[in-house]
């Protein structure tokens, strides 16, 4: 704890617009919001010549693979962004979970300048003073809150007790972590038997493990392991070898999990499957069950974790004998510069030695300079109780939505901390409400085929919260 306790961590306000942690309260009120039944935010069906200059280019030059609203986005400030035709928005998508300090956060802009000036890029053929500072803060925050296997306030004895490779995204991450564990897997079915070697042909210790409603990513491998048929399909025949099982199946895991399988990847709270929280019981069962047969247990905390689920990973308040052997990351961590990351225990990050993995711009002195700034501010007693506060207050107000709207709502809120979710009894209410809520000011998205998530920057305000659940409560009085 001594080392966590001396890091330099900025003490400037986390946002200048947030609410204090002592000004939240519980919210009580009889009757939803009506206060933006009407549309404010309607773009025009003739565009501004400013912005019909900019979407004409991006219908002539761009590959047309995301489906997006006919207005074009200029600034930001905390919780907020401006399109160029002045329409203020508040933003409770934060780029997909990503911008945890908000839009044009002052503290890193300020890094990103100073380092812009020192060294943006030596690639991996040489050390950068900051891809080990970002990775030590990795493993001794996760030693101190808990996680991979740790224990809160744990220390490895005889080494930092695990390792860190960074990449430039979430997809990339787990392509990294999917190859140690083929490697690993091999490793083992080789040392299982005499006379084995890892390179066999003949080893079956290949397949991979993962679940229904799963994101892991869109290039071939981590695609593999997304089993939604939508974002499958066209690119068929993907990677050999994925068996897909159903979270929360404790019946199911002696099969699925059995003898061949050298890796299993899940993510403890799905953010684009429906925001689905796996129990503690089966995930406990699933680190028992890849103990038994020597599989590589990945958690995908890409979404849900460094402190999006209010503590450092979604599976840092969990025993350790339910904690993974690896665990991928990236959103957040550097409040849309683009990093990812593979955390990994000693005993995994042993099979890799140099030249079996490797990236030209993962790791880059920007990237790593950006992360220890963002990570350390979300690190702060300052930065939880904020979390903790604003979650709590969140959750009580969206809470009173299925009690309001009881025909079109689920009973329970999904998620926890800042990964939350409104599950629909109509599966297409939810891109509607998504829809109406952006004509009045809101950004929030869709998860899987029956919720609406939000995810704003961990450093939102109770004034945000507020507006964003009036909008919602105006919403769906009108659906």
């Amino acid at each position: 704890m001594k080392r966590i306790a001396s890091l330099s961590v900025p003490r400037q306000s986390l946002a200048k617009t947030r609410s204090s942690p002592s000004s939240i309260r519980t919210y009580a009120s009889s009757a939803p919001s009506t206060k933006y039944v009407k549309a404010t935010h309607t773009p025009p069906s003739t565009p501004s010549a400013s912005t019909g200059r900019t979407l004409a280019l991006g219908t002539e030059y761009l590959l047309p693979v995301y489906a997006r609203p006919n207005f074009v986005l200029s600034h930001g400030k905390g919780s907020y962004v401006w399109d160029t035709d002045g329409r203020k928005y508040l933003d409770f998508s934060a780029g997909i979970a990503v911008n945890a300090l908000g839009h044009a956060d002052e503290g890193v802009v300020k890094v990103i300048s100073e380092q812009a000036g020192k060294l943006l890029h030596t690639s991996n053929v040489y050390h950068n003073e900051w891809a080990g500072k970002l990775a030590e803060l990795l493993v001794t925050l996760t030693q101190a809150e808990g996680g991979l296997g740790f224990s809160p306030g744990s220390k490895a004895t005889g080494g930092a007790g695990a390792k860190v490779f960074f990449a430039n995204s979430g997809t990339e991450a787990n392509e990294g972590a999917l190859k140690v564990a083929r490697k690993v897997g091999k490793d083992r079915w080789a040392a299982s038997a005499a006379g084995r070697t890892w390179d066999s042909p003949e080893c079956s210790k290949t397949r991979i493990v993962c679940f229904e409603n799963s994101f892991h990513g869109r290039s071939m491998g981590a695609l593999s392991v997304t089993s939604n048929p939508k974002y499958q399909a066209p690119f068929a025949p993907l990677l050999p070898g994925v068996d897909v099982g159903k979270l929360n199946d404790l019946e199911a895991l002696k099969a699925l999990v059995n003898e061949d399988t050298c890796a299993v990847i899940a993510e403890p709270i799905q953010g684009e499957g429906g925001i689905n929280a796996a129990r503690e019981e089966w995930l406990r069962a699933l680190r028992k069950r890849c103990d038994e047969v020597g599989a590589v247990l990945i958690f995908d905390e890409i979404q849900c974790g460094i402190y999006r689920s209010g503590t450092l990973w979604a599976h840092s308040v969990l025993p350790a004998d339910c904690h993974p052997d690896i665990v991928t990351m990236a959103k957040p961590l550097a409040n849309g510069y683009p990093i990812g990351a593979v955390l990994l225990r000693d005993t995994v990050a042993a099979t890799m030695t140099a030249g079996t993995h490797g990236t030209t711009f993962g790791g880059s002195p920007l990237a790593c300079a950006i992360g220890y700034h963002v990570l350390s501010r979300l690190a702060s007693k300052e930065s939880a109780t904020q979390i903790q506060e604003t979650s709590k207050y969140l959750s009580g107000r969206l809470g009173q939505l299925p009690k309001w709207f009881p025909d079109i709502l689920q009973e329970n809120i999904r998620g926890r901390g800042l990964i939350l979710g409104l599950g629909f009894k109509d599966v297409n209410k939810p891109g509607q409400l998504v829809g109406m809520a952006r004509e009045r000011g809101l950004f929030v998205l869709t998860a899987g085929k029956d919720a609406v998530r939000l995810v704003p920057s961990l450093n939102v305000g109770k004034e945000e919260v507020d507006l964003a659940v009036d909008v919602l409560e105006s919403c769906l009085g009108s659906l």
